[in-house]
């Protein structure tokens, strides 16, 4: 019962620990107003390498001994645990399906960054081609915010080669 004990007040340790990690995740971000889209990129990597590490930690044999040692006392904290399992799980999932969609994107962002405004143009149906397809096929960047996101970065990229066109010329 003492080892049972113990073996939930690390186990409520870590549930408080990733669901800190699962909110943070939720939270709007916080990023300055001419940010590119290969920034969308960049977020959407960083939350797959977190949440992979998470669920590989998760996965490991020592957690994995715990969990049993719990499930043999009956624990409480089972149930929790297992929620707190699926919400890692669906987190890690969808960070890697937008990871896999943005990349599709990832081929426009250097022209988009370093053309002139009439070659830029070029690549705009085919981006947007592009955009649509994976607002028709993407489970989870499928939303109104993900998309609005996005073409708001692809904006200011648009934007901010204009200027340094302007500059130059």
């Amino acid at each position: 019962a003492e080892v049972t004990e113990k073996l939930e007040e690390a186990v409520m340790i870590w549930i408080k620990q990733i669901k800190q990690v699962l909110v943070e995740g939720e939270q709007m971000r916080r990023e300055a107003d001419d940010i590119g889209p290969s920034a969308e990129l960049e977020h959407w990597k960083s939350r797959m390498s977190s949440f992979s590490s998470l669920l590989d930690e998760m996965k490991s044999s020592r957690v994995k001994k715990i969990i049993s040692i719990l499930q043999a006392a009956r624990s409480k904290t089972l149930k929790q645990w297992k929620e707190l399992d699926g919400n890692v799980t669906v987190a890690a999932n969808e960070a890697k399906d937008n990871v896999r969609y943005l990349y599709t994107l990832d081929e426009f962002f250097g022209p988009l960054a370093k053309a002139s405004p009439v070659t830029m143009m070029e690549y705009v149906p085919s981006l947007m081609n592009t955009v649509c397809m994976i607002y028709c096929t993407s489970p989870y960047y499928n939303t109104s915010e993900c998309m609005t996101s996005l073409l708001l970065k692809i904006t200011n990229q648009m934007i901010n080669t204009c200027k340094m066109y302007l500059c130059e010329g």
